[in-house]
């Protein structure tokens, strides 16, 4: 039997190539040899002020995102977060045994609460716990994670082990703990306007990205007014050149190319030459996602039915696992 992965994206907004290159791909790869749980964070997208109109909505529009971008139904299991209650469950039961202090220091805290001052919520604080319990649901043996999340896959290794302290036994754990799945390349895309920022859904400006569904004119435009630098010739791995190194990063990822067939190719380049060529190339990478989901959106019957086999998939490896946990904590079953 395959060895067992799980990952989700929040449905806020919509999803971008950060989210393609630095994620989905490497799912579209990994359904090869694993057995993927790939999910909707509803739950999640709610920590923060958002659009009750919107979120329904999203949630599809993300699920027919994996769809266009290669992810099988038939091969990995497609769900929403909220409709297993499961989650929400063993959320409250990590939260009884987790150390407020564990929670104090995450440092996506820190710099959410700062921009929502007096409005962040209990539920932005406690988000890595319902994390844990989304990943620990599903006994996964690894979890992809960018660099930036693996504070959060940490807590949740250090929540699996003091439940089996506590509750379990050295031969006998109740969850398993899983193990961070790195992928080096495209795990950090970052902003086209800042080169030292991820590229991220929350950001105010829409030039700071391009999003999955944006037309060829407009990914041509953003591209066009992405922030560079005047040094002559084009480089990776410059420190002091933040935005050469990510959009040469861009091009290697979508032309799919090795960093040293990009760099000989565009050493001698100059912006003017590169950013068409760049924008050539996302386009045309784009292209056959765009068009597989505006059929998907346009066939929301197949969506739904996708999603209700993927719950039912879900809860099958969920439920007895809350039964689990809750058994070693001694409810009454």
């Amino acid at each position: 039997m395959p060895s067992r992965i799980l990952s989700g994206i929040q449905p806020t907004g919509n999803l971008h190539l950060g989210n393609y290159l630095g994620a989905i791909r490497n799912w579209v790869t990994l359904q090869e040899e694993y057995d993927c749980f790939l999910f909707m964070a509803d739950l999640h997208a709610v920590t923060v002020p958002h659009d009750p109109a919107a979120l329904a909505e999203n949630t599809l529009k993300v699920a027919a995102t994996y769809i266009a971008c290669g992810i099988d139904p038939a091969r990995s299991t497609i769900f929403v977060q909220s409709q297993l209650p499961e989650h929400s469950e063993l959320a409250w039961l990590f939260n009884c045994i987790t150390p407020l202090n564990w929670l104090e220091r995450m440092i996506q805290f820190k710099e959410k609460s700062v921009k929502q001052g007096e409005n962040v919520s209990i539920g932005l604080m406690d988000y890595p716990v319902l994390q844990a319990a989304d990943i620990l649901l599903y006994e996964p043996d690894k979890v992809p994670v960018g660099e930036d999340q693996k504070q959060h896959l940490e807590l949740t290794r250090d929540i699996a082990a003091r439940l089996n302290f506590q509750f379990g036994s050295e031969d006998k754990p109740v969850l398993k703990v899983p193990e961070p799945l790195i992928r080096k390349a495209g795990a950090r895309v970052m902003s086209l306007t800042d080169g030292t920022k991820k590229m991220s859904k929350s950001d105010p400006s829409d030039q700071s990205r391009i999003d999955l569904t944006d037309p060829p004119a407009v990914i041509t435009k953003k591209i066009k007014r992405a922030k560079t630098d005047p040094a002559r010739g084009l480089e990776f791995d410059n420190p002091e050149r933040p935005e050469c190194n990510n959009l040469l990063s861009l091009y290697q990822l979508l032309s799919d190319q090795t960093q040293a067939a990009v760099a000989a190719e565009c050493e001698a380049m100059g912006w003017g030459q590169f950013k068409p060529l760049l924008a050539e190339t996302t386009v045309a990478a784009l292209q056959p996602i765009q068009t597989k989901y505006d059929e998907l959106m346009s066939d929301r019957a197949y969506l739904q039915q996708i999603l209700v086999e993927g719950k039912e998939k879900a809860q099958a490896i969920a439920a007895p696992t809350l039964a689990k946990v809750k058994t070693a904590m001694g409810f009454a079953q």
